[in-house]
């Protein structure tokens, strides 16, 4: 199938308003920031490498282009979002291929499931680039990132489905995880509105892969709360995020989280 190009359009705020407005802005954007706690590398691993432990905070250490410094605060966990978004978008590109899905047989809708997919996760995506672009300097900003997704066999139903609801499930955990880092309350606000389409994705991915079951809300996603049963997607802190993700090789850029907000 033919994709369409996708653009994301903010209105022109002006020199002054871009450097003192970030709640005006993004109001007027229609949506604001949310973050997440993919792919996280501290300074404090022993296990790192030494590049990564001397890059500066434009990402410019000894591999240069390879590091990218998240920043602090907001900004950090806003650079996170972009990153998961990034991340979503390219796996996506690589299903949902000029000819159709990459993989063979194609059940009942999935074709238009995993197009929808692909289409929400670009949105996001240039939303956080656009978004990012206009409240943070040069050099703040994470680049557009390359994927290596030679692991995954995406002429293979089961494993895309498989890789898939990795992805979206971690996704949904990761940005509950970080929602309570954010200072912001406007950038709370629309964690909720992207995590909840997220939590979407998961499910209908979930039903793919067994379908007319409980699977799309599973008991060994979800927790209990205050003496309840299991009824609450998990929020998995953006450290433990790391263990469960780092190991996948898909994100070649090495990330330094030394000032990453934890409590």
């Amino acid at each position: 199938m033919k994709k369409h190009m996708i653009n994301v359009e903010f209105a022109d705020l002006g020199s002054g308003e871009k450097n003192n407005s970030r709640r005006k802005f993004l109001k007027k954007s229609g949506l604001l920031v949310a973050g997440t706690g993919l792919f996280m590398y501290s300074c404090s691993d022993e296990n790192l490498d030494e590049d990564l432990q001397v890059a500066d905070a434009k990402g410019k250490g000894e591999g240069q282009g390879q590091v990218f410094n998240l920043g602090k605060g907001d900004l950090a966990i806003l650079n996170y979002a972009y990153i998961l978004e990034q991340l979503e978008a390219a796996f996506y590109a690589k299903v949902v291929t000029e000819s159709g899905l990459s993989f063979t047989p194609v059940e009942d809708n999935e074709e238009q499931i995993f197009t929808d997919l692909y289409y929400h996760e670009v949105i996001h995506r240039e939303f956080f680039k656009k978004a990012l672009n206009t409240v943070a300097p040069p050099g703040k900003v994470a680049p557009d990132l390359i994927f290596d997704f030679s692991s995954v066999d995406f002429s293979d139903r089961a494993n895309v489905l498989t890789v898939s609801q990795i992805l979206e499930d971690t996704g949904v955990s990761a940005y509950n995880g970080a929602g309570e880092l954010l200072e912001n309350l406007d950038y709370l606000l629309v964690a909720g509105k992207i995590v909840s389409v997220e939590a979407r994705h998961a499910s209908a991915i979930r039903n793919l892969i067994a379908p007319g079951t409980t699977n799309f809300a599973s008991d060994e996603i979800l927790v209990k709360l205050l003496g309840t049963g299991p009824a609450y997607d998990k929020a998995t802190p953006p450290l433990e995020v790391l263990q469960a993700v780092k190991a996948t090789g898909f994100l070649e850029t090495k990330l330094i989280t030394n000032n990453f907000p934890t409590a």
